[in-house]
């Protein structure tokens, strides 16, 4: 093992910097709220602070997301440099991911997506294979999550973004109907399970540290890990939509109290309903191979990790226990793995991870 330690605020994501800003654009969004009256739609102010926006219609609730890839079409473009490949079909899919694993938080299933490729200049685009399977892998994810692509925006932007990289955001529209499938965590409760859906890997979180590792490696993206996957490989797994789940999980009446897309901040984000309670996972999923190299390359501990990574969930559901085994049946049909890992117990807000000795307080999440 490598003792040097890479820090993630050291690859330039600190989160204790970032999230009063979140915050703080949450209460001046407050005070705009009144505009909805105008068309005789109301917000759902408890949205604010999820990962999703909410406002009522008549006929149902709509729901609106943007969203972002960060940096991992950097880790494609230095791997395509060393296999040959094209990997922006996957590029794309995780960051459709990204947004509708989003909205259903919340209960929306996706209606419309619209992209934004921001770029440094025309130069991109004129790698006409690459343009294509992003554009290819765009339309398949957007067929993924059932949703319709709706069109986009592709900025030059000169100066600003670096013209050998794209800026990769998305938008989606969802709808809550009907309006009883709207989840926003009013029903969680002491005694709740807490089940966890695999990952495929990394997803498109944790990447300014992924990278920064494979800076200071002999081997770069090249290196092996144990199960012999490239290093670069293993981080472009592009990542699981979880939108057909949920849909099937709502559709067999599985009694749903709350939902998380485990993204940045890793497994705090699992106290982010507005509830005081006790999130405790009493057995994590196994550790799978990217995640083990990461750790033994960057030094982070097990605080490190799980407070950063997705570490193999990607996702979790909040649901009555006598619920579990079912929802574990529709996971297993959705050829996802599923872990009944977790319980809700009354007390302060944290998160206990009781296997890895881990408590993350309310403080580590600032999200709200």
């Amino acid at each position: 093992m490598n003792k040097s330690k890479i820090s993630y605020s050291q690859t330039g994501v600190n989160y204790d910097v970032m999230d009063p800003l979140k915050k703080l654009a949450q209460n001046a969004g407050k005070q705009t709220s009144q505009n909805l009256l105008n068309f005789n739609f109301k917000e759902i102010t408890q949205s604010r602070g999820e990962s999703a926006f909410v406002w009522e219609e008549s006929d149902a609730f709509r729901a609106f997301v943007i969203e972002g890839l960060g940096t991992k079409n950097l880790v494609a473009d230095d791997m395509s440099k060393i296999t040959g490949k094209e990997y922006y079909g996957q590029i794309a899919q995780d960051t459709v991911a990204a947004i509708v694993n989003d909205i259903i938080t919340v209960g929306a299933m996706p209606q419309v997506i619209n992209a934004y490729f921001g770029s440094g200049g025309p130069a991109w685009f004129s790698d006409t294979a690459r343009s294509k399977a992003l554009i290819e892998g765009w339309a398949k994810a957007c067929n993924l999550a059932g949703a319709t692509w709706g069109g986009g925006e592709t900025p030059g932007l000169s100066g600003i973004i670096n013209p050998d990289t794209l800026d990769l955001v998305g938008s989606c529209i969802g709808i809550i109907k009907p309006k009883e499938r709207l989840i926003l965590g009013e029903k969680l409760t002491a005694g709740d399970a807490i089940l966890l859906i695999e990952s495929s890997g990394i997803h498109a979180n944790g990447l300014s540290l992924a990278r920064a590792i494979a800076q200071k490696l002999p081997d770069g993206y090249s290196a092996k890990l144990s199960d012999g996957t490239m290093y670069g490989d293993a981080l472009l797994n592009p990542s699981h939509i979880y939108v057909n789940l949920v849909k099937d999980l709502f559709e067999d009446g599985i009694d749903i109290h709350y939902m998380v897309n485990i993204t940045g901040h890793g497994f705090r984000k699992l106290m982010r309903a507005n509830k005081d309670f006790s999130y405790v996972i009493t057995q994590t999923p196994p550790i799978t191979p990217i995640f083990d190299f990461i750790q033994n390359n960057s030094g982070s501990t097990d605080e490190d990790m799980y407070g950063n990574f997705n570490m193999g969930a990607g996702f979790a559901v909040y649901l009555p226990p006598i619920q579990v085994e079912k929802a574990q049946e529709i996971a297993q049909k959705n050829n996802l793995k599923s872990w009944n890992t977790g319980v809700i117990q009354n007390g302060p807000k944290q998160v206990i991870i009781k296997d890895k000795n881990v408590i993350f307080g309310a403080i580590s999440l600032g999200v709200r």
